[in-house]
């Protein structure tokens, strides 16, 4: 009994290396695209609509997707759906970069660029989020998670920097190229190394159509209260975070001077907090009620998005937006782990379906509302007030007590 014990904790371990050191390997083409992209468009248009559209054109896909991609995820091989994905993505960045070549360098593309990229997160979101149970016991999920963030978390901070470099010194046809290499080590590490069962309902024969297991997902949220209650929670908090999360970029060219460094050194900023958030919630675990992890967080990413509005110097400016990085995976690896604990594995893919849909839609929809609106109103007032809405919301949910009680710790509920 002890031996076998012993056996499957080195196998999961070997597995969860292979699964996350492919899915770093694919983060890191992926964000050097993502800036490259993201900075051309800031740096050559330096407007609040054209950087709203193309957040737009980076989101709708996956909302429009995210249903159908939860379905298949708890239909198909997950794996096979991850691999698939980072496929979709490398393809169609090869072609951008030989009609980049050629010599066409159109905005448009860009655009176009993005909605395939959301296609492709699309897919792989919902199967992610649900293979990892797969893999993982249920005590490690916190620590899993939280080591993923932490990689994740890394990656965007090694990212701005090699990208901001690749664009001085090459072309950003020369990060297109480096993406496709990435995507197809990824691939490769996934199909020749890592090995793991279909889970149970992806080798049943599938009696019922695709609309009817999207519908037992509506269903299954519905007569969960819990799951009722936090989705409306996130979407909310969403809406209040897009100015944060899309128009310092475009604060800080206005504000600070539109150097590519004060770009590059925001993100950084952002990304060893994020680093630092992720090593403390793997080590630490949170509180026993992760929803107090999740409340303390919102309540310090509130206080940030005020600050940002407020500070005048850019240095402060930095630690603002390092301290907000930290509180990032202290509040989503909670979140995760709250939803593959409380979910049976037969609707994880469906519940991280509908999860996708509201924070890829929810953000898009703050966009729409603060985008136009940062091009009249200065930017600073749109951080103090959408911090101050956070702050409260932060506060309600500290107070439920019905998702106090769905954070409480599995192991408890079992001890």
């Amino acid at each position: 009994m002890d031996s076998t014990e012993t056996h499957d904790m080195s196998h999961w371990k070997k597995n969860i290396i292979l699964f996350l050191s492919s899915q770093t390997i694919s983060l890191f083409g992926s964000a050097l695209v993502q800036y490259a992209i993201m900075w051309y468009v800031t740096l050559t248009t330096g407007s609040g609509v054209m950087m709203t559209l193309f957040i737009i054109c980076g989101f709708i896909p996956t909302f429009i997707l995210s249903p159908f991609a939860g379905v298949w995820a708890d239909r198909y091989n997950r794996k096979k759906l991850i691999i698939l994905s980072d496929g979709l993505i490398a393809t169609a960045t090869l072609i951008l970069a030989i009609v980049f070549l050629s010599g066409y360098k159109a905005t448009w593309l860009l655009f176009v660029m993005a909605a395939v990229r959301a296609l492709g997160t699309g897919i792989q979101t919902p199967a992610v989020g649900s293979i990892l149970p797969q893999i993982v016991p249920s005590e490690q999920l916190t620590r899993v998670n939280g080591i993923n963030g932490t990689l994740q978390a890394i990656m965007m901070f090694v990212a701005p920097m090699v990208s901001a470099a690749l664009l001085t010194l090459s072309s950003i046809e020369v990060i297109f190229f480096i993406d496709v290499i990435t995507a197809a080590l990824a691939i490769l590490t996934l199909l020749l190394f890592f090995k793991i069962p279909v889970h149970k309902k992806a080798t049943e024969k599938q009696s019922t159509s695709y609309f009817t297991d999207f519908k037992e997902g509506i269903i299954y949220i519905k007569n969960h209260d819990f799951l009722k209650t936090f989705f409306l929670f996130f979407a909310v908090f969403f809406v209040l975070m897009a100015p944060a999360a899309f128009l310092t970029p475009l604060q800080v060219t206005r504000t600070f001077g539109d150097d590519v460094w004060r770009l590059t050194a925001i993100e950084i900023a952002f990304s060893i907090g994020m680093m630092a958030g992720g090593a403390i919630i793997a080590s630490w675990g949170g509180f026993t009620n992760k929803v107090h992890t999740m409340t303390i967080a919102s309540l310090l990413m509130g206080a940030c998005t005020l600050a940002l509005g407020i500070v005048p110097v850019f240095w402060a400016y930095l630690v603002f937006m390092a301290i907000f990085g930290v509180a990032m995976p202290i509040f989503n690896t909670p979140t995760m782990v709250l939803i593959q604990e409380k979910v049976e594995e037969s609707y994880l893919g469906r519940i991280f379906g509908v999860f996708g849909m509201i924070s890829t839609s929810m953000m898009p929809i703050g966009m729409l509302i603060f985008g136009p609106i940062a091009d009249i109103i200065q930017i600073e007032w749109l951080l103090i007030g959408t911090g101050l809405f956070m702050g409260v919301l932060a506060i309600f949910l500290g107070r439920n007590k019905l998702l106090l009680e769905a954070g409480k710790s599995v192991v408890n509920e079992s001890a």
